[in-house]
């Protein structure tokens, strides 16, 4: 069964400059995302990866990249077990509002098993990319993270 897409919303106090560079370089995306550190060139067509501890484990094809406003690749979790008829896919959409900005994370081309109804897990996109996303806009509003936040 095919989920058409989770999308979450949130503001932040903080630049498009700032959230641009807190989403597409590592040394930020390890303070947020579970330790995991981004890597690309940013071109269309080029390979973005996520590395814990120097293993990817994420990695996707750059499908749109207009720097400051718009950020789309698919995504694989390497130990995805899902059966899929094709990779799922990331967006970040970033709108200027004054002296805040509205990220829109969507992530389409889901599955049901993509989705885990349990609390106090960060499994499954609807539990994982709140907690990552929550983490960011602390980072970017304080300059420190939220308790640590790790996974298995």
């Amino acid at each position: 069964m095919t989920i058409p897409s989770f999308v979450y919303v949130t503001y932040i106090a903080t630049t498009p400059e700032k959230l641009w560079h807190a989403l597409t370089e590592g040394e930020m995306t390890e303070k947020y995302f579970f330790g995991s550190k981004i890597e690309s060139n940013w071109q269309v067509g080029s390979e973005v990866t996520y590395s814990r501890n120097g293993t990817v484990c994420d990695y996707g094809t750059i499908l749109t990249c207009e720097p400051k406003r718009l950020l789309s690749f698919t995504w694989t979790y390497v130990n995805d077990k899902a059966i899929r008829d094709e990779p799922t896919i990331v967006t970040f959409k970033l709108a200027s509002m004054d002296n805040i900005v509205k990220l829109t994370l969507k992530h389409e081309n889901l599955v049901s098993s993509d989705m885990v109804e349990q609390e106090d897990t960060f499994e499954g996109f609807n539990n994982g990319w709140p907690a990552i996303l929550s983490n960011l806009k602390s980072l970017l509003e304080t300059g420190h993270t939220l308790s640590p936040i790790s996974i298995t």
